[in-house]
């Protein structure tokens, strides 16, 4: 951890409504002048997509299973020299996993390739939105580096709905294929994706009110308003529950350190709670910002 140069890092599988959360910390830097850099976790995997469809014929072969939520698909090491060297000096390189051809084209290259590395440009604060952010193995820890960390993990089979959805849609696979790498990743979720859960400082866990209970047969993805979030602080001093309470309609505690909030409101709720650990974060750092200048904005 560092005061100099923080690091805040989402943490949650593909689909998992990470994007969502980028997406209020994106407000908030705006509306405190915070220069960010962001990163994205699959820079760290390991092989391009054509050399990870190898290595999973290759582990099929052997009667083994690999995920790209494992440590065998991603560099974990890596990650966290990064994590390490930022908090350090406020510097590193990053490289970009090009997704798309929309992405891959400025670079003159094909989808599944990873762009060149280049420095990271001069920042207030580095930004990690991915599967490892609070990543800890027998080699690695890159958890400890970490200064804000946030979890975005929906229940289960929301979550299948939303990576088969998104999969068959977006990215071109077939509805058997992503059948087949929700098996295959399941051990490496178990070992890898969910202990990080235990880490976070706040999780905010997405639950439907509609009937998700055969996630494979489902035809779209449960709203925001059918579902209820699931708020959970560690470690963090002086939440002021009252107040969240009384600014989120339909809010409720749960446990001594759970809020519940009508899923309607996760942005809302998002933006209220985030925001004084990102003032308390620059504070530390010696940038002044005011949660009043923020409200009036």
């Amino acid at each position: 951890m560092s005061a100099k140069h923080p690091i805040i890092a989402i943490t949650g599988s593909s689909g998992a409504g990470t994007s969502t959360t980028t997406n209020a910390f994106r407000h908030i830097f705006r509306s405190f002048d915070i220069k960010a850099t962001e990163i994205e976790g699959d820079s760290f995997h390991r092989y391009t997509r054509p050399e990870m469809e190898v290595q999973i014929r290759k582990a099929q072969e052997q009667g083994r299973h690999i995920s790209y939520f494992g440590s065998e698909a991603n560099d974990f090491n890596l990650l966290e020299e990064l994590f390490e060297g930022y908090g350090q000096t406020g510097q590193g390189k990053i490289r970009r996993y090009l997704h798309s051809f929309d992405e891959a084209v400025p670079y003159n290259q094909m989808p599944g390739t990873f762009s060149p590395w280049h420095d990271l440009p001069e920042s207030d604060l580095l930004f990690y939105e991915g599967l490892h952010g609070g990543i800890v193995t027998e080699e690695n820890n890159v958890a400890k580096h970490v200064d804000l960390l946030i979890g975005m993990v929906p229940i289960v089979n929301l979550e299948w709905i939303q990576k088969i959805i998104r999969d068959t849609t977006d990215r071109g696979h077939s509805h058997e294929a992503v059948m087949s790498s929700i098996v295959r990743s399941m051990d490496d979720y178990i070992n890898y994706i969910t202990p990080q859960f235990s880490r976070t400082h706040v999780n905010f866990q997405r639950v439907p009110t509609v009937d998700t209970s055969n996630p494979f047969s489902a035809k779209d993805i449960p709203t925001l308003d059918e579902s209820f979030v699931v708020i959970r602080f560690r470690g963090v001093k002086g939440v002021d529950f009252p107040y969240y309470l009384n600014m989120i309609d339909g809010a409720f505690m749960s446990r001594v350190n759970t809020m519940v909030v009508p899923g309607g409101k996760m942005g809302l709720a998002m933006e209220l709670i985030i925001t004084p650990l990102i003032e308390e974060l620059m504070h530390k750092k010696g940038k002044k910002v005011s949660s009043t200048e923020w409200l009036l904005r």
